[in-house]
Protein backbone atom coordinates (compact mmCIF):
# COMPACT_ATOMS: atom_id res chain seq x y z
CA UNK A 1 0.00 0.00 0.00
CA UNK A 2 3.03 2.46 1.08
CA UNK A 3 4.25 1.71 -2.69
CA UNK A 4 0.97 2.36 -4.40
CA UNK A 5 0.82 5.61 -2.07
CA UNK A 6 4.37 6.73 -3.30
CA UNK A 7 3.91 6.53 -6.72
CA UNK A 8 0.79 8.27 -6.77
CA UNK A 9 2.30 11.18 -5.43
CA UNK A 10 5.66 10.85 -7.70
CA UNK A 11 3.08 11.06 -10.79
CA UNK A 12 0.62 13.94 -9.44
CA UNK A 13 4.42 15.26 -9.03
CA UNK A 14 5.58 14.73 -12.41
CA UNK A 15 2.02 16.04 -14.01
CA UNK A 16 1.58 19.32 -12.18
CA UNK A 17 4.92 20.21 -11.81
CA UNK A 18 5.67 19.07 -15.75
CA UNK A 19 2.54 21.13 -16.56
CA UNK A 20 3.73 23.83 -14.21
CA UNK A 21 6.89 24.60 -16.66
CA UNK A 22 4.89 24.13 -19.87
CA UNK A 23 2.32 27.31 -18.48
CA UNK A 24 5.42 28.79 -17.53
CA UNK A 25 7.01 28.95 -20.99
CA UNK A 26 3.37 29.62 -22.91
CA UNK A 27 1.96 31.86 -20.61
CA UNK A 28 4.25 33.74 -18.62
CA UNK A 29 7.21 34.22 -21.50
CA UNK A 30 10.05 32.21 -19.76
CA UNK A 31 12.92 30.25 -22.08
CA UNK A 32 11.77 27.46 -23.81
CA UNK A 33 14.25 24.91 -21.98
CA UNK A 34 10.89 25.19 -19.17
CA UNK A 35 8.82 24.05 -22.01
CA UNK A 36 11.07 21.38 -23.03
CA UNK A 37 11.76 20.31 -19.42
CA UNK A 38 8.43 20.28 -18.37
CA UNK A 39 7.89 18.08 -21.61
CA UNK A 40 10.56 15.34 -20.57
CA UNK A 41 8.69 15.33 -16.85
CA UNK A 42 5.24 14.96 -18.39
CA UNK A 43 6.68 11.73 -20.68
CA UNK A 44 7.92 10.75 -17.19
CA UNK A 45 4.45 10.94 -15.53
CA UNK A 46 2.90 8.81 -18.40
CA UNK A 47 4.69 5.93 -17.79
CA UNK A 48 5.45 6.11 -13.67
CA UNK A 49 1.71 4.97 -13.23
CA UNK A 50 2.83 1.50 -15.03
CA UNK A 51 4.66 0.88 -12.08
CA UNK A 52 1.66 0.46 -10.12
CA UNK A 53 1.01 -3.21 -9.42
CA UNK A 54 -3.07 -3.02 -9.57
CA UNK A 55 -3.94 -4.88 -12.83
CA UNK A 56 -6.42 -2.92 -13.91
CA UNK A 57 -5.72 0.47 -15.92
CA UNK A 58 -8.64 1.99 -15.65
CA UNK A 59 -8.56 1.98 -12.33
CA UNK A 60 -5.16 3.09 -11.34
CA UNK A 61 -5.76 6.18 -13.83
CA UNK A 62 -9.49 6.70 -11.82
CA UNK A 63 -7.45 6.15 -8.62
CA UNK A 64 -4.54 8.56 -9.53
CA UNK A 65 -7.02 11.33 -10.22
CA UNK A 66 -8.57 11.69 -6.81
CA UNK A 67 -4.65 11.86 -5.90
CA UNK A 68 -3.91 14.42 -8.63
CA UNK A 69 -6.90 16.96 -7.34
CA UNK A 70 -5.27 16.58 -3.16
CA UNK A 71 -1.72 17.44 -5.02
CA UNK A 72 -3.06 20.60 -7.05
CA UNK A 73 -4.92 21.99 -4.67
CA UNK A 74 -1.85 21.38 -2.12
CA UNK A 75 0.40 23.13 -5.61
CA UNK A 76 -1.96 25.66 -5.59
CA UNK A 77 -1.55 26.59 -2.41
CA UNK A 78 2.64 26.38 -1.95
CA UNK A 79 3.71 27.09 -5.17
CA UNK A 80 0.61 29.46 -6.27
CA UNK A 81 -0.06 31.06 -3.04
CA UNK A 82 -3.80 30.66 -3.45
CA UNK A 83 -5.26 29.17 0.07
CA UNK A 84 -7.65 26.68 -0.62
CA UNK A 85 -11.29 27.47 0.86
CA UNK A 86 -13.59 25.06 2.85
CA UNK A 87 -14.91 23.54 -0.57
CA UNK A 88 -11.66 22.50 -1.57
CA UNK A 89 -10.88 20.73 0.80
CA UNK A 90 -14.05 19.11 1.34
CA UNK A 91 -13.89 18.35 -2.62
CA UNK A 92 -10.06 16.92 -2.05
CA UNK A 93 -11.40 14.58 0.71
CA UNK A 94 -14.29 13.19 -0.93
CA UNK A 95 -11.93 12.18 -3.85
CA UNK A 96 -9.61 10.45 -1.80
CA UNK A 97 -12.77 9.21 -0.15
CA UNK A 98 -13.67 7.50 -3.72
CA UNK A 99 -9.45 6.52 -4.63
CA UNK A 100 -10.07 4.78 -1.11
CA UNK A 101 -13.05 2.78 -2.13
CA UNK A 102 -11.35 1.74 -5.89
CA UNK A 103 -8.25 0.95 -4.91
CA UNK A 104 -8.95 -1.27 -1.39
CA UNK A 105 -12.86 -2.34 -1.69
CA UNK A 106 -12.84 -5.62 -0.74
CA UNK A 107 -14.13 -7.63 -4.13
CA UNK A 108 -14.52 -11.47 -5.27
Amino acid sequence: MISAIVLFIIAGLAEIGGGYLIWLWLRESRPLWYGITGGMILIAYGIIPTLQSFPSFGRVYAAYGGVFVVLAVLWGWWVDKRSPDLYDWIGAAVCMIGVSIMLWAPRS
